[in-house]
């Protein structure tokens, strides 16, 4: 049996950040300061979402020799639509969101 239960005030915050610019791939340290929550506790979230399908990620070169590629993030089609049931979002914004995108 699968066990649900609703997302905790942590993941609600980064859902509600990713909801914001839901067709931009954001980077963990820019969820980061958004949010106000710790490496410890975003990247943890981010994986859950990750590993339920919810958000996707993919990897970024440095612009900078040297320097290790970045990790982007950004909610797919099934990420939105949880999001939009699990933050405080009016209805109108909602109808607005776009979860095909390229």
């Amino acid at each position: 049996m699968k066990r649900t239960r609703p997302p905790s005030p942590q993941t609600k915050t980064l859902l509600a950040a990713l909801l914001s610019q839901c067709t931009q791939w954001q980077h963990g340290y820019d969820l980061s300061e958004q949010t106000g929550l710790s490496s410890g506790t975003l990247y943890p979230i981010l994986m859950r979402l990750s590993d339920r399908s919810m958000v996707e990620s993919k990897w970024e070169p440095s612009q900078h020799e040297g320097r290790p590629p970045r990790k982007l993030y950004r909610l797919n089609a099934e990420g939105i639509a949880f999001a939009v049931e699990h933050t405080e979002l009016t209805g109108m914004r909602a109808q607005h969101l776009s979860p095909g995108r390229a």
